[in-house]
């Protein structure tokens, strides 16, 4: 157990990779589905990805509740399958870590324990708790393992935070990247600038979790006037509940921004559109028209419709697909037909055994 990254892996975290946000596979009757949980986790290993967030928003929060007892089970389970099929590649574990600072430390250590690298430290759901207490707690969890901090949009249970909160954020030592969800251009600024104005600016890595602008927010680079000089930032990969879905695209899609903008081509106006595209994609699968309330379904159904999930299923009941939604999945399925995995998902399927 260790507090600190390894240099390869922190190279790996700085260089910018894709950070899929794992789904949780249930049976029909709401159980644990292990072989699909595993077989998910291997899927996103093929994919290329650099890397798995578990026991996160996509993973579904209720995995905590102690008559659902998921949170250990889910996390061994990703870490077992890394185990057997490791790549050949730095690969990141990120926990997802929440809740008051007693359980987030409980979390921290459980992760830590099991060989996680990273705690992705939420601060939804702590309304109670002032920007001073959250400084406090992720203080503590920093003690324990690198953090992994992460703005979340009010709409799905986070809160919206002062610039002074996120340029003290960034001074906490052991922070080492920020995931910015907040799915709005003002607060998302505020990040920016407050790491890119920081002492520590070049130890953290910023990843897009804005899943309505992922490829403006790769291609961007933010710059700001501080102390007389120009700083610059820049998104460098992405902690995504969309990258839990076509993986192995959106590895490649990061690799050919990457490629653009260390070569100084100019495809800025074919990105664009293709952004647009993939926030089109965004919109049916995450459902922003109900108030996010089929995200988590939205990602199953993707899923089950490759044969990697077998239903929908989610731990809440009421959790389900909103009207309408399985439709507009279709439509943006039939108008971006070259976003999607399909073809790989079918060769990776060939060779596994459920």
């Amino acid at each position: 157990m260790s507090n600190t990254l390894d240099p390869i892996l922190l190279h790996h975290l700085q260089e910018g990779t894709v950070i899929p946000a794992h789904p949780l596979a249930l049976t029909a009757d709401r159980q644990l589905d292990e072989a699909r949980q595993r077989l998910l986790t291997r899927y996103y290993i093929a994919s290329g990805a650099g890397g798995m967030a578990v026991g996160v928003h996509s993973t579904q929060f209720e995995i905590r509740d102690p008559q659902v007892n998921l949170y250990e089970p889910v996390l061994r389970l990703a870490v077992e399958e890394l185990s057997k099929a490791a790549p050949d590649r730095p690969f990141l574990k990120v926990a997802g870590i929440c809740g008051p600072t007693e359980q987030a430390l409980k979390e921290a250590i459980l992760a830590s324990g099991l060989g996680y690298d990273m705690a992705l430290l939420s601060m939804g759901g702590l309304a109670a708790y002032s920007e001073a207490d959250l400084l406090a707690r992720t203080r503590a969890v920093a003690a324990i393992m690198p953090v992994f901090g992460f703005y979340l949009q009010p709409s799905v249970g986070g809160r919206i935070f002062s610039f002074d909160f996120w340029q003290a954020f960034a001074a906490i030592p052991n922070v080492l990247a920020i995931k910015v969800a907040a799915f709005n251009r003002y607060q998302t600024l505020d990040v920016m600038r407050a790491v890119a104005c920081s002492p520590r600016a070049k130890e953290i890595a910023l990843y897009t979790g804005n899943d309505d602008n992922i490829i403006a927010d790769l291609l961007t680079t933010y710059r700001f006037q501080f102390e007389g000089r120009q700083v610059e930032k820049s998104f460098v990969g992405g902690l995504l509940g969309q990258w839990a879905v076509w993986t192995s695209k959106a590895v490649d899609l990061l690799q050919r921004i990457k490629s653009a903008k260390a070569e100084g081509r100019d495809q800025l106006p074919a990105f664009l559109s293709e952004g647009v595209a993939l926030t089109d994609v965004n919109a049916a699968i995450f459902d922003p028209a109900h108030q996010f309330h089929g995200c988590i379904p939205g990602i199953h159904e993707v899923l089950r419709r490759q044969g990697l999930l077998a239903g929908t299923w989610c731990l809440n009941e009421k959790e389900q697909l909103s009207p309408g939604q399985a439709e507009e999945i279709t439509r943006v399925y039939e108008c971006y037909p070259h976003l999607n995995d399909d073809a790989f998902v079918q060769e990776f399927l060939r060779q596994q055994s459920l």
